[in-house]
């Protein structure tokens, strides 16, 4: 049975039948807290980038020591991902949301108190646990808060338009605090929005039944976990390193085994960590494959175009002013696809999103030099197109559900989205690293997202249109 994006609110009955949403009093201020994790969570890559370099002088931390402060979290996070999803299913999501929620702002806060090196790493992989948690039981509660249809559609773009909103203000922030201040009170940021999450959140979200039968999947949760630390490792180190290296090779190795190990352990698996029957439907697999290739399609614009302008004289609050047509236009951008999608359906809109995707890769690639008046049209069909990519694919991958595999197919979308980040930046490097000079490497790189827009395009085509065509009610 294909996924059907159908308007009908979610109903319980059969056992595919995806349950209830949860009657919130006050169904906002829930997508508000749900919205403020999600813009939290983003907010924080661009935070320890702008922090790096001060924070590189003030605790005399090496390159090697600097690239584990941003691989500790992302191990971390993409490693527990699917553990944390599952164990929102099963011990309560409002819970473990508010427990990774807590556990992330402390460690943000400990991060900016850290007097050496290794308690920054350490605190940083306590972070990504945090987010691990956080994470995916933030789009399950989101899953169980709005019936399936339009309210379900718009919370999404909302929660979309609210990541590119507070990234394009944590890249002009951090460097305006950079700028004025010291690194340590850029790390600090985070800490406001944990805390109002905190508070408001006990009072808004409601918290899903427990299923006091079920029990954590541990071997499953530990070959995960061992899968996804190897492979995410892996991609980290390709972005620097050649894929022959030992470093490189063994990690991505063992983690495709460990892979393999764990599909064949969830199958004969009681109580899965990850439920395989969800991959079993074409358009929510296909919607996986397109969450993650669309990550490659955009992350070349900020890793290349940021050393070019600064390359070229421009200071990095300057470089972050250029940047912010992403951000901005995706954020516009999200409830208009909302509106597209009724009228065209999520495969023809996830294709003109592709284009979009692949055009403005392309426009890049082809330019000699980064004149802003020339970059900008590129980076609007960039934010456009990554609008159209990111909100079809989440309805198709949590449509139809049963009520007790939001969890699961959440943690399932947020470790691909992790994964696609690793690998777009990993083969966009490994593509352009043949190239001596910085704007022949650029090009190639661009080119390169452009082939990862036509991995999403190729997957939209394949999605079926929704059986269910039904008016918006």
């Amino acid at each position: 049975m294909s996924v059907s994006v159908s308007e009908r609110p979610g109903t319980s009955g059969g056992p595919g039948a995806p349950g209830p949403a949860v009657r919130t009093p006050r169904p906002g201020v829930a997508l508000a807290v749900i919205a403020g994790c999600n813009a939290m969570i983003q907010l924080d890559d661009p935070i320890v980038n702008i922090a790096l370099p001060g924070m590189r002088a003030g605790l005399g931390l090496s390159a090697v020591g600097a690239s584990w402060v941003l691989s500790a979290y992302l191990l971390a996070f993409g490693g527990l991902l699917l553990l944390g999803g599952r164990a929102g299913d099963i011990l309560g999501r409002r819970k473990v949301f508010l427990t990774g929620v807590a556990v992330f702002t402390v460690a943000a806060g400990a991060r900016a108190l850290a007097p050496t090196d290794e308690v920054m790493i350490a605190v940083r992989a306590v972070q990504g646990l945090g987010a691990a948690c956080a994470a995916p039981s933030g789009l399950a509660l989101l899953l169980s808060t709005f019936a399936e249809g339009t309210a379900r559609k718009k919370a999404i773009a909302v929660c979309t338009a609210v990541g590119a909103v507070s990234t394009a203000g944590g890249l002009l922030l951090a460097g305006a605090l950079t700028s004025l201040g010291s690194w340590r009170w850029v790390l600090l940021l985070n800490v406001p929005i944990g805390a109002a999450i905190l508070i408001l959140g006990p009072r808004v979200l409601e918290e899903t039944a427990r299923n006091r039968g079920r029990r954590l999947d541990v071997p499953g949760a530990l070959l995960s976990a061992a899968a996804a630390t190897s492979l995410v490792y892996a991609l980290a180190r390709a972005a620097d390193h050649d894929w022959s290296d030992p470093t490189v090779a063994a990690p991505l190795l063992s983690g495709l085994v460990l892979l393999a190990v764990f599909a064949a352990v969830e199958r004969r698996a009681e109580q899965p960590i990850v439920v395989l029957r969800l991959f079993a439907d074409r358009d929510r697999l296909l919607a996986y494959l397109a969450v993650l290739a669309v990550p490659g399609a955009l992350v070349g614009a900020y890793f290349f175009l940021s050393q070019s302008f600064q390359q070229a004289g421009k200071s990095p609050l300057a470089t972050a002013f250029t940047l912010l047509p992403i951000p901005v236009t995706m954020a516009v951008m999200a409830g208009v696809a909302v509106r597209a999608e009724r009228l065209l359906g999520p495969k023809r809109l996830m294709a003109l999103g592709a284009t979009a995707l692949a055009v403005g890769n392309l426009m890049l690639a082809s330019l000699d030099d980064v004149e802003v008046i020339r970059v900008v049209p590129a980076l609007i069909l960039l934010g456009a197109g990554m609008a159209c990519c990111v909100i079809p694919p989440t309805v198709l991958a949590t449509s139809r559900l049963r009520a007790d595999e939001a969890g699961a197919a959440s943690s399932v979308l947020n470790s691909l989205q992790a994964l696609g980040g690793s690998l777009g930046i990993a083969l966009l490097v490994t593509a352009s690293s043949g190239h001596s000079d910085f704007s022949d490497a650029r090009s190639v790189g661009f080119a390169t997202g452009a082939v990862f827009a036509v991995a999403v395009l190729l997957a939209a085509l394949g999605v079926r249109r929704p059986a269910d065509r039904r008016p918006q009610r």
